[in-house]
């Protein structure tokens, strides 16, 4: 149990502080194939591509320790592209809907039209089109786009930032916010579990306390003895705790574990499960409105491909194919430690386009949710690091519990054995005590107290004269 405390001192405390885990990120790009056509309002049709695979090295900043048994960190991502590992290069050009214009669109829907109209001009002006051909290095990490000081122009604070915009330009070589998780020094049970969150107890991004609570762990590592029920953590990226349950026992390179997956229920609207209205407003089942905290642009996340979502998702659009093997995600967990042994967490980014009426460059585009990218981050214990864990952890415990059996069996032998040789050594005593020399017996004399012996005698008289 000391072990797996937050302590300089514990043998996981390094695993914990630099995470010796190879991570990898794969990301997907869908493709517009048909961009002029869905303009006219045509069914958009996508083609996968990738994966374009990074290297993640995940490490932990400024950790202080406190008096109350917590401690606080900033765990800082960096990545890498790993073109031997992709099916591509980030120089390579993809078509996908114009992010920040057809986003903006949509978050300007319910101003003036005159509002709307002048911002069309503008967006004319600098030939903004519904869809863009952009390489993967910029979508991912960010691209000069003189929209952003344009949209801000007509509507201030509409897009709250300056500079590059890309869809993982704040994930690279920043942090996740500042977590303060329990330490487990005198309550082995809370290790790793949430204390506060950016000094928070609870965000405020959505309509219920339920669905505002930030429960479970920071995502790494979990209190130990599992139970096979489930798990929960707090997820930035999602902006929200997020609850696992457990599917199956299994073993990862021989060490026992537990797989915890993700209920259907996870994104499923208040009306399929009443618990996460607060999530709303919804549209169907299968994807989260994560507006409301990503600057109130309209996007959705899901599974990947709409993976356990609303079938009414995936007919919307062509190139989806979604099945349990490539886009569910899971954790495989050692239950003893509460450590991860394998896991891949796989989420989709979508974005809510249509028509909207003042802006020309929206076309008749019919509503629909868009998928844009997935990615996959993936990783496993191997190597050293896996031979000390089943070493330390499976191995020995249970050569130790063999050997209790071991003991028994011979301590059970050993007290047979003694009690046979003590059988035999009072046998073979026995056999060499020494025997009394015999004598002649004398008959005894009659008495009032032997009658029947006395009768005896007398028979035996009677018998002699006869």
């Amino acid at each position: 149990l000391q072990n797996v405390r937050i302590d300089p001192k514990s043998i996981s405390f390094g695993m914990w502080k630099d995470i010796p885990v190879p991570f990898y990120m794969s990301v997907y790009f869908f493709e517009v194939l048909n961009p002029k056509q869905v303009l006219q309002g045509a069914k958009p049709m996508l083609n996968q591509r990738g994966p374009y695979v990074y290297r993640e090295f995940r490490y932990k900043n400024n950790i202080t320790f406190h008096d109350n048994d917590t401690v606080s960190f900033l765990e800082y991502r960096n990545l890498f592209f790993q073109p031997d590992l992709s099916n591509g290069t980030e120089d390579e050009y993809v078509v996908v809907p114009n992010i920040l214009m057809m986003g903006a669109a949509v978050m300007m829907e319910k101003l003036p039209n005159f509002v709307k109209v002048l911002v069309s001009g503008a967006l004319a002006g600098l030939k903004q089109e519904a869809f863009m051909n952009r390489t993967v290095g910029e979508i991912m990490w960010g691209y000069e786009d003189p929209l952003i000081d344009t949209l801000n122009m007509f509507v201030p604070g509409l897009i709250p930032f300056k500079g590059k915009f890309g869809l993982f330009a704040e994930l690279n070589n920043s942090d996740s916010g500042l977590f303060t998780v329990n330490t487990g020094m005198k309550d082995i049970s809370k290790v790793h579990v949430v204390d506060t969150w950016n000094g928070l107890k609870k965000v405020n991004y959505w309509r219920s306390n339920e669905c505002n609570m930030i429960n479970g762990t920071s995502g790494e590592m979990w209190p130990p003895f599992m139970s096979p029920t489930s798990l929960e953590f707090y997820s930035p990226d999602a902006c929200r705790s997020l609850t696992l349950v457990y599917e199956q026992s299994g073993n990862f390179k021989g060490v026992p574990t537990y797989r915890f997956v993700a209920p259907k229920t996870l994104f499923a609207n208040g009306t399929d499960y009443p618990p996460n209205e607060g999530f709303c407003p919804c549209l169907q089942s299968g994807i989260q409105n994560v507006s409301t905290c990503r600057l109130n642009a309209p996007m959705f996340l899901s599974h990947p491909h709409f993976y356990n979502a609303d079938p009414a998702l995936v007919e919307a659009v062509g190139g989806l194919h979604p099945n349990e093997d490539q886009h569910a995600l899971f954790l495989d967990m050692h239950p003893m430690t509460g450590i991860p042994m394998n896991c891949s967490i796989k989420l989709q980014l979508n974005l809510y386009i249509k028509e909207v009426s003042g802006i020309i460059q929206t076309g008749k585009i019919k509503p629909v949710v868009l998928p844009l990218l997935w990615f996959a981050e993936s990783g496993s214990i191997e190597g050293s690091v896996l031979n000390q864990f089943y070493t330390n952890l499976v191995l020995i415990p249970s050569l130790l519990e063999y050997l209790q059996y071991i003991i028994l069996g011979l301590s059970v032998a050993l007290i047979i054995s003694a009690a046979i040789l003590m059988a035999m050594s009072r046998e073979t005593t026995t056999k060499k005590s020494p025997s009394h020399p015999t004598t002649k017996s004398k008959p005894c004399p009659a008495s009032e107290t032997t009658p029947l012996l006395h009768d005896a005698d007398a028979l035996s008289q009677d018998d002699a004269e006869a």
